[in-house]
C-alpha cells in the first residue's frame, strides 16, 4: 500500500511530537508547519492525501488558511482541530467543507480513527458491503426458490434493489456481477410466477391477489379523499422503484415517507394499457367496451392515451365521487414551469393529478440518441442521470411548494422499464405491434418456451385486433427480433431500456405516500 502523505499545521507544533512519532510508526509519512502561510508554501511543492489544519493560530487563522487551502485544492480533504467549542466556529469550518472535526486535546487514537474514517470510509463501507451481501447472497437464492406470494416477491424485490444500490459505491465489479446474475436468475422465477397466477388475479380468483394497475386509485386514493386536506397524485411516467430510491434523499429533504409501496402494473407494461388502466379503474377490454370513444386500438391511428383525463372523471363518477378535481400532463419543460405557477390554483381541488412524462422520453431517447446512451450506459449511470433531471426540474420545485401546505403527496407510476440483452426470433406479418417486449397479431411465429403466449387475449382482458390475434410476452431482459436484418437490430436494441413485458423492474412498480414534516 503506498504510503500516506499527511501535513499537519498547528502554531504549537513541537508539543505534538509525540502524535507525529506515533503517525510515523503507523507508516504515515508526516510534514509539519507552525502557521498558514507555511502550509500553504508546502501545498505548492508536495501532494498531500490529508491535512490536519488548527483553527487558532496566529496571523492567518485556521478558518482563513483553510479557504485558501480549498482554492489550491478543492477536494483535499482537511481535519479541523479547535480549543474551541463555540456553534459559530463549528458552523464556519464545516461550511467549507471540513471532512472532520476535533476538538483538543486530542489523543493519538482520535487522529488515526480520523484518518480511517477520512481516508478508508469509501473502502472499509465496501468491504462491509460486499461481505455482508456474500452472507445474504445464500439466502436470497433460497427465498427465490421458494413459492413465494406476490409479497413475498415485492420483499425480495426490495432486497434486491437495496444491495444493488449498496454494491453500486463498491469497487468490487466480481461482486457486482454475482449480484446481476442473482437479479437475473430472481426475474427468471418471477416471470413464471407472474404467468401462473396473472389471468387468476385479474379475473378475481384468488383473494391473495396484489393490487394492480385497474384498482390502484379505488385502493389507494379513494381512501385518502375522506380527509379535508386536497390529494396531489404525481405519477412520474416509468419510473422504477430503484430510480425512487435514488430521488427519496432530495424528496426527504422537505418531506417524510409515510408509506413506501409497491404495486403490480398489468400487462402489457405500456403507457397505453397499465396507464389508461390506472386512471379508468377498467381493464382494457372492459375500457374497450364502456368507453369506446376513449379507446384507440393497437392498429388504428393517434395516440394512445389523449383520454386519461375523461377516464379519471368516469372513474371518479363510477364510484360516487363528486369531487372537484384536476389532471395535468407535463410533456416539456417549458409547461413543467407553467405548472409551477399554477399550483395555487390547485388548492382548492380535492384532487389533482399530474401525470410527468420525462423518465419515459429518457428510456425512449436512449435508445435514439447515441450521447443519451453513453450518459446512460447501464442501471447505475440511468439512476443517476434520472437524479440529476429531477434536482434541476420544475418537478422538485412543484414538490417544494407542497412541502409547506397541508396536502397528501403520492408519488407513482404506471411501469416500470427493464435494460433488455438477449434477443428472441419472432415472425409476424406487416401489421404485427411494434413494441420490443410484447407482440399482437396474427400467425405470429416463436419459440413458446421462450414466450407468455397468452392465445385468446380476453382470457387477460385484452382487445383482439382480428380474430385470430394472439399476445407474446417476453421475460426478464429478453427482446424480440424479427430475423429479417437480425444482426443490425439486435446489435441497434440490446442494452436499451423498454418496457411491456414481464420482469420485477416492469411489474413492481412504487407507490410513495409523503407527509410534509
Amino acid at each position: 500500500m503506498e504510503k500516506i502523505n499527511i501535513l499537519w499545521v498547528d502554531d504549537e507544533i513541537d508539543l505534538l511530537k509525540p502524535h507525529l512519532l506515533f503517525l510515523r510508526e503507523k507508516g504515515y509519512d508526516v510534514e509539519t508547519a507552525n502557521n498558514g502561510h507555511g502550509a500553504l508554501e508546502l501545498l505548492d511543492d508536495n501532494i498531500f492525501d490529508i491535512i490536519f489544519l488548527d483553527e487558532q493560530m496566529p496571523g492567518m487563522s485556521g478558518i482563513e488558511t483553510l479557504a485558501k487551502i480549498k482554492e489550491k485544492s478543492s477536494n483535499l480533504p482537511v481535519v479541523m482541530i479547535t480549543k474551541s467549542e463555540e456553534e459559530s466556529i463549528m458552523e464556519d469550518a464545516i461550511g467549507s467543507n471540513i471532512a472532520d472535526y476535533l476538538i483538543k486535546p486530542v489523543n493519538p487514537n482520535q487522529i488515526l480513527l480520523s484518518l480511517k474514517k477520512t481516508l478508508e470510509n469509501k473502502k472499509l463501507v465496501s468491504e462491509k458491503t460486499t461481505f455482508q451481501y456474500q452472507q445474504e447472497f445464500r439466502n436470497i437464492g433460497m427465498e427465490i426458490s421458494n413459492r413465494l406470494s406476490f409479497q413475498e416477491w415485492i420483499d425480495v424485490y426490495k432486497k434486491i434493489i437495496g444491495w444493488e444500490l449498496r454494491l453500486g459505491t463498491s469497487q468490487d465489479e466480481g461482486m457486482n456481477e454475482v449480484l446481476q446474475m442473482q437479479k437475473t436468475e430472481a426475474n427468471l422465477v418471477f416471470s413464471k410466477f407472474v404467468e401462473r397466477n396473472y389471468i387468476d388475479w385479474i379475473h378475481g380468483k384468488t383473494d391473495d391477489r396484489p393490487i394492480q394497475s385497474h384498482n390502484l386509485i379505488k385502493e389507494k386514493i379513494f381512501p385518502m379523499l375522506q380527509d379535508n386536506r386536497p390529494t396531489f397524485v404525481i405519477l412520474i411516467d416509468n419510473l422504477r422503484f430503484d430510480q425512487w430510491k435514488v430521488l427519496q434523499p432530495t424528496i426527504e429533504e422537505s418531506f417524510r415517507v409515510e408509506e413506501e409501496d409497491i404495486y403490480y402494473s398489468i400487462l402489457p407494461t405500456t403507457t397505453q394499457y397499465a396507464r389508461n388502466s390506472l386512471f379508468s379503474g377498467l381493464l382494457p377490454t372492459e375500457i374497450e367496451k364502456k368507453y369506446p370513444k376513449y379507446w384507440v386500438n393497437e392498429d388504428e391511428e393517434g395516440s394512445k392515451n389523449n383520454c386519461e383525463s375523461e377516464l379519471l372523471g368516469e372513474l371518479l363518477k363510477r364510484y360516487g365521487r363528486d369531487i372537484k378535481h384536476a389532471y395535468y400532463k407535463v410533456l416539456n419543460m417549458s409547461y413543467g414551469k407553467k405548472l409551477v405557477e399554477l399550483m395555487p390554483n390547485m388548492m382548492t381541488n380535492k384532487l389533482n393529478v399530474i401525470v410527468y412524462n420525462f423518465v419515459d422520453m429518457l428510456s425512449h431517447a436512449r435508445t435514439e440518441m447515441e450521447m443519451i446512451r453513453e450518459l446512460a450506459s447501464d442501471d447505475k449511470a440511468y439512476r443517476s442521470l434520472t437524479l440529476s433531471w429531477f434536482q434541476h426540474s420544475p418537478l422538485l420545485e412543484i414538490f417544494r411548494f407542497l412541502s409547506e401546505k397541508n396536502v397528501n403527496v403520492v408519488i407513482t407510476t404506471d411501469h416500470g422499464s427493464i435494460r433488455v440483452n438477449n434477443p428472441v426470433k419472432i415472425l409476424g406479418d406487416r401489421n404485427t405491434s411494434s413494441n420490443l417486449r410484447y407482440k399482437t397479431g396474427k400467425a405470429l411465429k416463436y419459440e413458446r418456451n421462450e414466450v407468455f403466449e397468452v392465445r385468446n387475449p380476453a382470457d387477460a382482458f385484452l382487445p383482439k385486433v382480428n380474430v385470430s390475434s394472439t399476445f407474446a410476452f417476453c421475460r426478464g431482459d429478453d427482446f424480440f427480433a424479427y430475423p429479417n436484418n437480425y444482426n443490425y437490430y439486435v446489435n441497434y436494441y440490446k442494452d436499451t431500456f423498454q418496457h411491456g413485458g414481464i420482469s420485477m423492474e416492469e411489474i413492481l412498480v412504487p407507490f410513495i405516500t409523503l407527509r410534509n414534516k
